[in-house]
């Protein structure tokens, strides 16, 4: 079974976190484990109010270490998610970068060769990239990057 971090903004703001429960359930629905499924939950603040910045740092550096690829959305600015992307590359996990077509995705994400960028426009379309990319990384298939900008 693969390990997956998912990566998505939490004190940048939780606009997308009905998609970042779409995604975790994506991943389950294929039987891989997702290490930060908290990412997911709306109760993300009331489930982190007990830790110091220092254990939620820590938890999160630790899934990233021991998971098989990371998988994040990029839509809303967020340094923590960036600073776990650039930390993920530096370990030579495979990254995913999703984001909504038309959003404003920094050149530091998209122009790194270290990670693959797919846009997406419904559910449906973001349920396809993170399947396959998933079951890319567990058949350790290569992933290419694919970059659509369109802002």
């Amino acid at each position: 079974m693969s390990r997956v971090f998912l990566s998505g903004s939490i004190r940048g703001g939780r606009r997308l976190v009905e998609t970042y429960r779409l995604m975790a359930d994506v991943m389950l629905s294929a039987g891989v484990e997702v290490l930060s499924e908290h990412v997911a939950r709306e109760t993300v603040f009331d489930d982190e109010r007990g830790m110091s910045e220092q254990e939620i740092f820590m938890r999160d550096v630790g899934g990233i270490q021991q998971c098989d690829c990371l998988v994040a959305e990029v839509s809303v600015h967020s340094i923590g998610v960036g600073y776990e992307i650039c930390y993920a590359v530096g370990l030579e996990k495979p990254v995913l970068c999703v984001y909504e077509r038309d959003s404003n995705i920094s050149a530091m994400v998209l122009g790194n060769k270290g990670v693959v960028v797919q846009s997406y426009t419904d559910p449906d379309e973001l349920r396809q990239i993170v399947q396959g990319f998933v079951g890319s990384v567990e058949s350790g298939g290569h992933v290419s990057k694919k970059v659509e900008n369109t802002g």
